[in-house]
């Protein structure tokens, strides 16, 4: 059998695994091992010993648990839901102003814990019950919740490009850089749509009444205060990493620190909320670990059989394809494979095939991993089987059906393509912050 036909057959065997629910890092690690030791025979069992090592020994890797740990300390100890509070009294007297104080809260609780399903979550218990009690249109307001936490894989500290950076080899704190404006960019064209559509149509999203904002100024800078803390500790803990006084480990753990002094200083540091918050973070961060584990072992015996040459040879030998044309198809395979998988499953998957091509091609892989993302959010969104719609049902009110949700995602799909189409066309969009942090880039 060709080393071809061993690809083609270690790609479908894992892609049917995964169709058939089983965990990710459970298909991938099972293909993997498989795949070595019918190849390499028993010297195989030095791979995921390898991986292992290679794995723990990634010093960046920290960051992972503590910032998932400081995202969720601020969500369980409500401080999420101060902050909520502050954007419904500042922004209710706005048509559609909630739901542009929805978008609002999804930033920074994207930039708190770095998972889409962290802003899901909040967004479907806390800001959905509130606007559909304020008669805002079920469906506007489904959308923008499912776009608003898909804002939790591109704004940093994101996870995902911490996998990307990890089987890319590439830069943790370039990729943050480079996710921070076109996460901002995107969070902007949701607003802009937003208000448009609430002019053209008020009945959409109504304004709050006057005796829910006819409250004393005290009051109000009260909340602003309370929801302005989340604010202060990414600033704080990026800023100190921008200015070069800590490093990328550091700055996590600068805001893991902060995280729990906020919630100690507002008398919210229950044991229930740091057994909850230890709980699901050890969680999570075992999770990722499996699977970067089980993709480094994958990607060990892919590019052992020369898969990632193969694949290159094909797309600009036999094809004859010029780089942006490559670059087009490889968009468009994340978007069909989004309708099946989540994001971390198609990071594994073809990663370590598409990041040597893009190299090959005369790509900047940073730019690229904002490409992935942003690409990553629109088939988080893509009917029939996008992730964010069926976690979106689990999570909302039984008047929301299915179908509305399918009809919500619509417009705001439009939207996510416009921005990627803008970071394609204006790649400094991802690369103007990275570069002026690390100006040895541009040498």
């Amino acid at each position: 059998m060709s080393y071809e036909m061993i690809a083609i057959l270690m790609f479908a065997t894992m892609m049917l695994m995964l169709l058939t629910g089983q965990r990710v890092f459970a298909a991938i690690g099972f293909v993997s091992a498989a795949a070595a030791a019918l190849l390499y025979g028993t010297g195989a069992i030095e791979m995921p010993f390898n991986a292992a090592f290679k794995l723990f020994n990634w010093y960046p890797l920290l960051t992972l648990p503590l910032f998932v740990y400081m995202g969720y300390i601020l969500s369980e100890s409500g401080i999420a839901d101060d902050l909520y509070k502050m954007f419904h009294v500042w922004f209710g007297g706005l048509s559609g102003g909630l739901a542009v104080g929805t978008i609002g809260l999804m930033v920074i609780i994207s930039a708190m814990n770095g998972l889409s399903v962290a802003g899901m979550a909040i967004g479907a218990t806390i800001a959905l019950p509130e606007m559909l009690k304020r008669g805002y249109d079920k469906v506007m307001i489904t959308g923008v919740i499912q776009a608003g936490s898909s804002l939790g894989i591109l704004v940093p500290p994101s996870v995902v490009l911490v996998l990307y950076g990890m089987i890319a080899r590439q830069p943790v704190s370039q990729l943050w850089l480079a996710g921070a404006l076109p996460g901002l960019m995107m969070a902007s064209l949701f607003v802009i749509y937003i208000v448009v559509r609430c002019k053209i149509n008020p009945d959409l999203g109504p304004t709050v009444s006057e005796e829910e904002r006819n409250i004393p100024f005290s009051e109000k800078m009260k909340l602003l205060r309370a929801g302005i803390i989340p604010f202060l500790i990414f600033f704080f803990m990026t800023g100190l990493f921008v200015m070069g006084i800590t490093s990328l480990v550091e700055s996590s753990a600068v805001g893991a620190t902060a995280a729990t002094i906020a919630a100690a200083a507002k008398k919210r540091l229950t044991k229930v909320v740091l057994e909850e918050t230890v709980r699901k973070t050890l969680g999570i961060s075992c999770m990722f670990l499996w699977i970067i584990l089980a993709a480094l072992s994958f990607g060990a015996v892919f590019d052992g059989i020369g898969a990632v040459r193969a694949i290159e040879s094909l797309f600009i030998t036999r094809w004859d394809l010029s780089p942006w044309e490559v670059l087009i198809m490889m968009q468009l395979s994340y978007i069909f494979m989004g309708m099946f998988l989540d994001d971390t499953a198609m990071l594994v998957i073809v990663a370590p095939l598409y990041v040597p091509l893009v190299i090959a091609l005369g790509f900047d892989p940073v730019w690229y991993g904002v490409l992935y993302t942003i690409t990553c959010q629109i088939a988080y969104m893509t009917p029939p089987f996008g992730y964010n719609l069926f976690l979106m049902r689990a999570m909302a009110p039984p008047e929301i059906t299915l179908p509305d949700i399918y009809r919500s995602i619509i417009p705001f799909v439009l939207v996510m393509t416009l921005g990627l189409i803008l970071v394609i066309l204006f790649p400094q969009i991802a690369l103007w912050l990275p570069n002026l942090v690390y100006p040895s880039r541009l040498g």
